[in-house]
Formats: structure tokens, C-alpha cells, sequence
């Protein structure tokens, strides 16, 4: 692009540069920017990038340029910007630097979870800033590995107060790309009037004005096409406008350019341009220890006059432009192209780089060759042990298709589907499964297919096909690998049990035969046991599952569990406790599942395993501390780039009794968990809807909640809550058959439970439905015995129920007494609108009450009140950082205002505020 003596003038191009100037000001007095710099190609990006570069005196700059051929390599455009940094990775949390050197190969470890990459990303960044100010440049982002672009993105979305700025500069956006949500500015076109004095600028001879003209508009402006255009015309076709008019489109017009180029230079300057075009990390010495071999003098090739205008060779190898790039490897022939892949593997270090050189090697191949398919399959198992899930499939895929042999070839298919499928690619995954499918496969690799086919449904509608996939994945299984089939069973349940009412094909009583009738493992494993225990549950019933499910769940709550069975096994036993009115022990999974998850970094199963323990919060009426992990819950959901339906944001407004939200929250619900297949999340809400409208005092539509809560009684436990709803909407609703009816089917559930929990909230249903003493006597069991529980809200719920019916029996004082314990635990706790009913009997017993409102303390933000809590629970701004994806200078940043809004100065006295959500979270 055309300067005025020097970038910073760049001709027209005045106001990107302000806003660049703007940013770079910003981040040298510690505010941190982030933009992202759109346009075609050609029209300028890159020289804003160096204009940026040039200003940034005082400034550590690091910088990064994506490459095409790089994409498959997961990580790859996140190792080199970060390359200079690492210096600093040993400062970093150990999870966290453990994640990031594994994920760029500097150890060995398990693949690390990418967002847990992520947040190390952050804080290395925010290190390296911390001496002095770190200006980032990321060119031809659109080409970066899809890993690397996320996680930058992820970066750019958390940067606040680190002396930070991240710029790139990329297409046009495409549908779903990562950088989407940043901000950006739109680089356009050249005024005509600039592009006519940068064309000018180059055009020596004579050119007509009608040619200037014509050139002008089809350039739109674009600065490259101004500069390039004008290369591909004869003298005459400048001096008179006597050329062709079969010009295609202007990108195109720009790259024939190129190609041309690059056809008419020698043929040594050629071959070396495509060796370049070849290696995609710009190696200078790689580069010539490969051109080298091929026979090529890389500075008497690299000296031609047109070469210097298309590559220069300095610290690294920089191409001119993309498009010089793909031109110079579209300028080979498909021999020289193998030539210089042959080549370039050579030249690479099989033990430093093992897995470049094999790609080099597969670019080398003409045919399907053995041994260059087995080492991309060792690459594989590399780049996946690396949480390289892309790359992983890349060389799966290659691999495969230098296979020979068929039934090797099936199987690395099945492997490359697998991997394509964990990186998010549902539709290429299902064509390598039907191209598998073609081959010859035994029954361990058509079952392998099965459970591949069911986790492309889930991913795809949540569910609904599923659990008909993996039982008969399980089946296959049977008679091969008893434990695998087994293992597939327990993924059947778990998939019918998310599927609840809208599974397709088997519900979860087939699936509860199909896994009891599964070979039995000896000896037995915890997830073995997990099954039968289940299994009975689903086909002899509830009673007769109990003692099963109660010898399960104690060995998960007191036996040494193996993380990642517990990662994965922990979320089904804490449906057990559910299940069985367990709230002890309920309360003592979900916390340790959270520790777990926290603790291995597995930041994709956080937000299911923080709505559990956010569930245990609302049984036990800490609200607040609930609404703090469900703020959590949102904050991961947005770093992880997951939308599923999450149903606690209803529970929550429906126990504060907030309707206009609930009800907007239900409709939503409803709507998304219906089509995706969600029969759980739509059970669950019908209960909370119950429970909203129970509170409001709204009977008739409680009732008709409850009874669709209730109207599936193999899915777990929500439907046993939503009896107790219905028992107390049909009595107000002057229904007693229906309550009455409802009794019956929960006492066979509570009687065999056994548990305070349960059997106190039977106790309150049946007084509902009793009279005189019996009824008095049965509101003091269930007071007494929900008393010995965490279930706080249905103790609460008891003591008002007992005031009304107090009330009612005109016993004045001894009701006041029931509706003042329960008017204050509801204010408390901010159950708003059991709290407005508890007001409205006290003052029916001539009480005087005030509405209660509930005081803040403060005016801090939800995420200042999560950070001061977490600091007041002694926790550092690192671990602070860890939790809510901050890094440590803005969690810092947070704490000062955290301070000046509370009026202390140290953590200490955070510890001796009551703040909202001060119930422990974790």
C-alpha cells in the first residue's frame, strides 16, 4: 500500500490509523484493546499492522501470521505467537502450565482441556504485559487452526485491565468463526481520488485516462489491485485500453497476477519459491537445508529482481502477500510439488519435529504407502495426547488414505471419524463413518460405529435417537468386551435418562431391560454396580432398587475413585441421591464432583456439574449462593462457546418468586428443550413451575404443573417433587380425590427411602389431606424431621403450611408464632413470594408485618460480589482467575473497586461483611 514518505502516512487511511493510535495510547497507561482489522485481501491490513507495529516504541511486540496449511495443526498459530513469551511459563498456576506445555508438546501429560489452555494463554499474556506494555499483531487470522483462534478469541473477551492489546486482522467473517464476537473495524476501499495518486505512483509510462478510469473502478479501491493490476497490462493496453475483457474476479485478477509472476521467473528462483510455499512455519534454515537437497543456491535464486518483490528471506521466510504464496505452490507441478515435500521432510529433524515431517512425507507420497500412513498414525496419537483434536483427525484422515489395506484402512476411518467428531465436525465425521461402514469390519468395529453414530445424534438434537445407538453399540459389544459393553449400557441410561419422555425408539424402562439382561463383569466395578443398581431400578421399580441404589451411592460418596471415572460417573450418582431423597449425600457428590472438575481443569462438563451443585443451593434456600454459580455457570458457558438449555435460571426465579422472569425463562425453555429432545429439562421445569405457582398462590395452574411434572414416573426424582406440588395445589384447589390419589403414589416412594427428607415432606402432604390432632401431629413430624436436613425451603414450606392450617383452626397465637419462623426464613433466604404468603396470614391472624426487602450492603455487580466473596474465602487472585477465566490483574482491578465501594482497604474485612451469596459455593 502507497506511504507518504513513511506509515505514518498511510494514504487514506487516517481515521484506522486514529483508532489504532488510540489503542496503542491506551495500553502503554494500562487499559487493554482488542480489534479486529476486516477486508478483503489486498486491501490493507497487513500495512496497518506494521503502522502499528512502527508506533509501538516502548512497546514488546510479538506477532503471528496464519497460515492455510497450517489449519489441520491444532495449536500451531498459538505456539508461535507465544513462543517469545515462554520464558514466563513457569510462572504460571501448574495446572495452568502444565495444560500449555503440553498442549505445545514441552511435556508430557494427558490432552489438556482446551479453555483450562485458554486461561493459561491469558495469563501469560497478562505476565509478559507486566514490565511492559505487549502489543500482539495476529495476521491472516482467518487461517488460523480453528484451537488457536478460539483460544485467542477467549483471550480477547476476558482482557480488562492488563497492559494488553490484541489486533488482528482478517476476511470478510464466515458463519460460526470464532473472532465474531470481538470488535472490529471494516477496512474499505480507497476514495477514487487516493487511488488514482497510488496508481499514479506506479504507472511509469504513458496510461489513458479512460484506462485509469476503467482500472480505478474495477479496483473498488482495493490498494494491492492498484498496485497489481497495472503489472498484468501491455504498454499498449495502459497507452490505448487494446486489451482482453474476460477479466475474472478481482482476488482471482490479483493471484493470475501472481502465478504469472512467479511463471516467468527461472526456473531455480521457481522451484524455490514453491519449496517455500511448502514449508508453511517460515524456517529460513529449514528452507535451505531443504532446497539444498533439491540442488537449488538459495541466494543466487533468491537475488533475481522479481523474486526480491514477491519473498524475502530474513529472520524467517515472508511471502509478499497470501496470495504470493498460494500462486508460487499453484505455479508447480504436481512431481515438483512431491520433490519439494520430499525434501523438506529430509530436511526436518525426525526427532524435534516428528510430526511435520511426516506431513511433509504424506505431501511427498504419490500412492498409498504403509509406512508413511503408520508414522501419521503415531502423529496422531501425539497430537491427541496433546489435546490437538483437529490435528489428531488430520493425520487420521491422511493416514487413511494412504492405507493399502482394507481392513487397516476401515479401521484408521473409524479412528479419523472419532477424532473428527470430538473437534465439532458432525457432518464430515458422519461421511468418514459411512465411507468406514463400506469396508470390511468386525463386530468390534461396527459397534465402535454405533456409539461414533449415537454421539453425532446427541451432539446434533440432544438425545432423542441415542439411546437406540448405543444399545446396540452395547449389544455388539456383548460377546467382544464385557466391560465396554457395560460401560456403553451406562452411557445408554445416561442418554434416556437426559431423553426422559422424548427419547425416540427406547424409553427408559427398554433401556433399563436391555442393561439388566447385559453379561455380568467379574469382579464388579463401581460403574458395574452402578448399573444393576439402576437397571432394577428401571424394570422391578423403585422399592426394590432402594437398597441397591443406597449401597451404590455410599461406596461413590466414601471409595478412592480414578478422576476421570469420577468426572464421568459422578453426574449419575448424584441423580441417584436425588432419586432417593438423599440430601446428605447429595450435597457431598455435587461438591466433590466440583472440586474434581475444577481441580483436572475440565472446563466442558463445569457448567452441568455447577447447575448440580447450584440445585443443592436452592434445596437448602441459599439463593444467593445459588445465583452466584449460576452467574458462574453463564460466564463458562460463554468462555467454552456452549448454549445448551439450562433450567436452573427458571428454578431460581421460581423459588423468589419472580414471575414475569420465570415465566419468560419457561416459554424459552420450552421451546428449545422440546425440539432438541430434552425430556429431563421439560420434567424439571413443569416442577419448578409448580413450585412458582404453589408460592404465587395460583392453585389451578400449580396443579396442572405438578400433574405434568408427575406424569412420567421412570424419570428420577422430579416427578416424586412434583407429587408433593400437586398434594398441595389439589387441597387448595378443593380437589382432595386428586391429592389424595397423589398421596399414594409418593409414599410408595418416600416409605421406601426412608429418609428425613423424604419422609418430612410426606408428613406435610398427608396433614394437608388430615384433621384435628392427626394433622397437628403429622406438621411436628414433618417440622421435626425436615429439621435434621439442609433442605431448608421445605422446612420453611412445613412451618407455613402448618401456620395456615393454625390459622384456620382460629389458633391465633400458636399460628403467628409457625408464620413468623416461616415469614423470616423466606425473607431471608429471598423466597419472595412464599414470603408475601407467610405476610398475608400473619396479618389474617392480626399481626402487623412490614413486606420485607431485601437490603444489599452494597452496589457491587454480580462479578464483583463473586470475586469478593472468593477473596474474602481466602483465595488468591491467581486461583480468583483460575475460577471465574480473569486473569490475575483484573481480578486486582475488580478488588479496588471491591474496596472503594465498601469503604475498606484489605480482604480481611471482606470476611466480616455479610454479602449477598456468602453461602459457600464449592
Amino acid at each position: 500500500m502507497a506511504r507518504s514518505g513513511s506509515r505514518a502516512g498511510l494514504l487514506g487511511r487516517q481515521n484506522e490509523c486514529q483508532v489504532l493510535d488510540d489503542l496503542l495510547a491506551g495500553v502503554k497507561v494500562g487499559r487493554s484493546g482488542v480489534l479486529v482489522l476486516r477486508g478483503e485481501a489486498g486491501i490493507g491490513k497487513t500495512e496497518l499492522l506494521r503502522y502499528l507495529l512502527d508506533r509501538a516504541a516502548g512497546c514488546r511486540t510479538v506477532r503471528l501470521a496464519g497460515v492455510q496449511s497450517e489449519m489441520e495443526l491444532s495449536y500451531a498459530g498459538l505456539h508461535q505467537l507465544c513462543a517469545p513469551l515462554l520464558a514466563g511459563l513457569d510462572r504460571l498456576p501448574g495446572p495452568q502450565r502444565d495444560a500449555l506445555g503440553t498442549a505445545f508438546g514441552l511435556r508430557a501429560g494427558a490432552a489438556p482441556d482446551r479453555f483450562l489452555v485458554g486461561l493459561a494463554t491469558l495469563s501469560l499474556l497478562a505476565d509478559a504485559g507486566g514490565d511492559r506494555p505487549l502489543v500482539c499483531l495476529i495476521d491472516d487470522a482467518q487461517w488460523l487452526d480453528h484451537v488457536s483462534a478460539q483460544t485467542l478469541a477467549f483471550v480477547a473477551r476476558r482482557l480488562l485491565a492488563e497492559s494488553v492489546v490484541l489486533v488482528f486482522a482478517a476476511r470478510e467473517p464466515s458463519p460460526g468463526e470464532a473472532l465474531g464476537s470481538l470488535p472490529d473495524l471494516l477496512v474499505t476501499g480507497l476514495t477514487e481520488s487516493d487511488s488514482r495518486k497510488l496508481l499514479d505512483s506506479v504507472v511509469t509510462g504513458p496510461l489513458d485516462q479512460r484506462v485509469r478510469e476503467r482500472i480505478v473502478a474495477e479496483s473498488g479501491g482495493n490498494p494491492l489491485a492498484l498496485l497489481e493490476l497495472p503489472r498484468r497490462l501491455a504498454v499498449g493496453e495502459l497507452a490505448g485500453g487494446f486489451g482482453r475483457p474476460d477479466a475474472g474476479p478481482l482476488s482471482s485478477q490479483i493471484e493470475q497476477g501472481f502465478l504469472r509472476r512467479v511463471q516467468s521467473l527461472p526456473a531455480e528462483t521457481r522451484r524455490l519459491l514453491f519449496t517455500a510455499a511448502a514449508e508453511p512455519v517460515g524456517d529460513v534454515t529449514l528452507l535451505r537445508r531443504a532446497a539444498e537437497r533439491l540442488g537449488i543456491d538459495v541466494d543466487t535464486a533468491a537475488s533475481h529482481a522479481d523474486a526480491a518483490e514477491l519473498i524475502t528471506l530474513g529472520t524467517r521466510v515472508r511471502f509478499r502477500h497470501p496470495l504470493v504464496r498460494s500462486a508460487a505452490y499453484r505455479a508447480a507441478s504436481a512431481n515438483d510439488r512431491r520433490e519439494a515435500h520430499r525434501a523438506l521432510a529430509d530436511a526436518t529433524d525426525a526427532r524435534l519435529d516428528p510430526d511435520r515431517r511426516a506431513w511433509h512425507l504424506a505431501g511427498a507420497a504419490s500412492g498409498p504407502d504403509e509406512t508413511v500412513a503408520a508414522e501419521l498414525e503415531r502423529s496422531a496419537g501425539r497430537a491427541q495426547a496433546r489435546g490437538g483434536i483437529a490435528a489428531t483427525a488430520a493425520f487420521l484422515q491422511r493416514a487413511a488414505a494412504l492405507t493399502q489395506d482394507p481392513v487397516r484402512r476401515a479401521r484408521r476411518t473409524v479412528e479419523a471419524a472419532r477424532a473428527t467428531l470430538h473437534a465439532g465436525a458432525f457432518e464430515p465425521a458422519a461421511t468418514l463413518l459411512a465411507t468406514a461402514e463400506a469396508g470390511p469390519l468386525d463386530e468390534l468395529g461396527r459397534a465402535r460405529i454405533d456409539v461414533l453414530h449415537a454421539e453425532i445424534a446427541f451432539a446434533q438434537n440432544r438425545g432423542r435417537e441415542a439411546p437406540s445407538l448405543l444399545l446396540a453399540a452395547a449389544h455388539r459389544f456383548g460377546p467382544l468386551d464385557v466391560a465396554l459393553a457395560r460401560d456403553t449400557y451406562l452411557d445408554a441410561v445416561a442418554a434416556a435418562i437426559f431423553a426422559g419422555r422424548l427419547a425416540h425408539g427406547p424409553g427408559l424402562r427398554e433401556v433399563g431391560e436391555a442393561a439388566r439382561a447385559a453379561p455380568p463383569q467379574r469382579p464388579a466395578r463401581l460403574p458395574d454396580r452402578l448399573l444393576d443398581a439402576i437397571a432394577v431400578r428401571l424394570t422391578d421399580g423403585y422399592a426394590a432398587s432402594v437398597p441397591l441404589m443406597e449401597r451404590v451411592l455410599a461406596a461413590f460418596c466414601d471409595e478412592e475413585i480414578p478422576v476421570q471415572e469420577a468426572l464421568r460417573r459422578l453426574w449419575l450418582a448424584g441423580v441417584l441421591a436425588s432419586d432417593l431423597w438423599d440430601d446428605e449425600r447429595g450435597h457431598l457428590l455435587a461438591t466433590r464432583h466440583l472440586t474434581i472438575t475444577r481441580r483436572a481443569g475440565a472446563l466442558s462438563a463445569l457448567p452441568d456439574v455447577l447447575e448440580s451443585r447450584a440445585h443443592m443451593h436452592l434445596l437448602a434456600g441459599e439463593l444467593a449462593a445459588a445465583a452466584l454459580l449460576v452467574e458462574e455457570v453463564g460466564t463458562v458457558c460463554a468462555a467454552i462457546g456452549s448454549n445448551p438449555t439450562r433450567v436452573l435460571p427458571l428454578g431460581l426465579a421460581a423459588w423468589r418468586g419472580r414471575e414475569r422472569e420465570a415465566r419468560t425463562l419457561l416459554d424459552a425453555i420450552m421451546s428449545e428443550a422440546v425440539p432438541r429432545g430434552q425430556g429431563a429439562a421439560v420434567t424439571v421445569s413443569h416442577w419448578y413451575h409448580a413450585v412458582l405457582c404453589n408460592g404465587l398462590g395460583q392453585y389451578t395452574e400449580a396443579l396442572a404443573a405438578a400433574r405434568e411434572a408427575a406424569a412420567h414416573p421412570y424419570e428420577f426424582a422430579s416427578p416424586r417433587w412434583g407429587l408433593a406440588e400437586l398434594i398441595e395445589a389439589a387441597v387448595r384447589s378443593g380437589l382432595p380425590q386428586a391429592a389424595t390419589d397423589a398421596l399414594e403414589q409418593l409414599s410408595e416412594a418416600t416409605q421406601a427411602s426412608g429418609t428425613d427428607w423424604a419422609l418430612g415432606v410426606e408428613a406435610r402432604s398427608r396433614a394437608l389431606l388430615s384433621e384435628g390432632d392427626a394433622a397437628e401431629l403429622l406438621y411436628r413430624e414433618a417440622i421435626e424431621r425436615l429439621a435434621r436436613t439442609r433442605v431448608r425451603v421445605e422446612l420453611a414450606r412445613a412451618q407455613l403450611l402448618y401456620g395456615e392450617w393454625l390459622r384456620r383452626e382460629n389458633r391465633r397465637v400458636d399460628a403467628r408464632a409457625q408464620l413468623g419462623v416461616a415469614h423470616e426464613e423466606f425473607s431471608r433466604i429471598g423466597a419472595e413470594a412464599f414470603a408475601e404468603r407467610a405476610r398475608s396470614e400473619l396479618q389474617a391472624t392480626g399481626a402487623k408485618v412490614r413486606r420485607h426487602t431485601v437490603a444489599t450492603p452494597t452496589a457491587l455487580t454480580s462479578q464483583e460480589a463473586q470475586i469478593a466473596r472468593l477473596a474474602g474465602e481466602g483465595l488468591t487472585n491467581s486461583e480468583i482467575g483460575t475460577q471465574l477465566f480473569l486473569s490475575p490483574h483484573t481480578v486486582e482491578w475488580h478488588l479496588r473497586k471491591v474496596f472503594s465501594k465498601l469503604g475498606i482497604s484489605s480482604r480481611k474485612e471482606i470476611r466480616t461483611l455479610r454479602l449477598e451469596g456468602e453461602a459457600t459455593s464449592a
